[in-house]
């Protein structure tokens, strides 16, 4: 049952083990999808394996860490209707891949569809998932599932062209909640975005990370995601509250700094949500304050 509606795309960065093993598993996916692997300027030997390994697989090696942007540069390759993100370090179950596709085949104005995430290796869901599931954003009643107001790259498979017209990944939020500002703009550009509960992807979680690091580009990309795109009253309000409950210490202030330092760009480039795509994004509020899988810690 081979599938040629969508593509895979992967970035890397030094996690050969985690790489090689997801790749054997999108390997063996029914749906037999193109695969496309940016080597984020690994110096682990991951290019050789993957060379040697999966030859089938499409490798772009930039020379350079691009972060999220490595997306960007593959999806460029992509001649299917539409892309599938994964990390190196996670999977699409058997059949997912097909299941979207035919939810974006079945309503045009469908952007994305976000998957159920399994955490292995002892198959829990992750904790995300409830609320994805149980999403207050409002939607068509065409809607296959919860509407949502934002998705995660690693679990998520998206129309292509919607991805290219609203821009990608912007390249200064690199990683760390990189989402959000290219959600919104799918958003105000007319396209829904939605969870399926019975699409799966599994997240055997690297040891190879920094979560410390992490935490700050996403406290950063918050504040710029919300300085670009929300009205000035809300920004400040979310500015401060993310202030009062960070945790304090150098990461959350240097996070602060950076986002601060990128002022002047945030400005010239800052352009409001269209209302209606604003008024969904305030529902979720709620949520998101109370949320424990949101938390900044690390």
């Amino acid at each position: 049952m081979s599938d040629p509606r969508t593509t895979v795309v992967v970035i890397t960065h030094n996690r050969r083990p985690e790489l090689l093993r997801t790749l054997d598993r999108l390997a063996g996916l029914p749906e037999r999808p193109r695969v496309i692997v940016t080597d984020n300027a690994s110096t682990d030997g991951t290019s050789g394996a993957v060379a040697r390994h999966h030859p089938e697989v499409t490798l772009l090696r930039p020379g350079r860490n691009l972060g999220a942007v490595g997306r960007n540069l593959a999806v460029r390759r992509v001649r299917t209707p539409y892309v599938a993100f994964c990390d190196d370090d996670s999977w699409w179950a058997p059949g997912s891949l097909s299941g979207a596709a035919d939810l974006l085949d079945a309503h045009p104005a469908l952007g994305a569809v976000t998957a159920r995430i399994v955490v292995e290796p002892d198959g829990t869901e992750d904790p995300i998932v409830k609320e994805l599931r149980d999403s207050p954003v409002p939607g068509p009643e065409w809607l296959p599932g919860p509407a949502l107001g934002s998705f995660l790259a690693a679990a998520t498979v998206l129309r292509a062209d919607a991805f290219r017209a609203a821009g990608g990944f912007h390249p200064r939020l690199w990683l760390g909640g990189e989402e959000e500002l290219l959600a919104a703009d799918l958003a105000a550009g007319g396209w829904w975005l939605t969870y399926a509960d019975h699409l799966t992807i599994h997240h055997h979680p690297s040891v190879v990370r920094d979560p410390t690091l992490r935490r700050a580009h996403g406290i950063r990309n918050t504040l710029w995601f919300t300085w670009l795109r929300r009205p000035a009253g809300y920004a400040l309000r979310r500015t401060l509250h993310l202030a009062r409950t960070v945790p304090r210490d150098t990461a959350s202030l240097r996070a602060f700094a950076e986002a601060a330092a990128g002022l002047p760009w945030v400005l010239r480039e800052r352009r409001a949500l269209p209302p209606a795509v604003e008024a969904r994004l305030r529902t979720l509020e709620p949520s998101q304050r109370d949320s424990t899988a949101r938390s900044y810690i690390g």
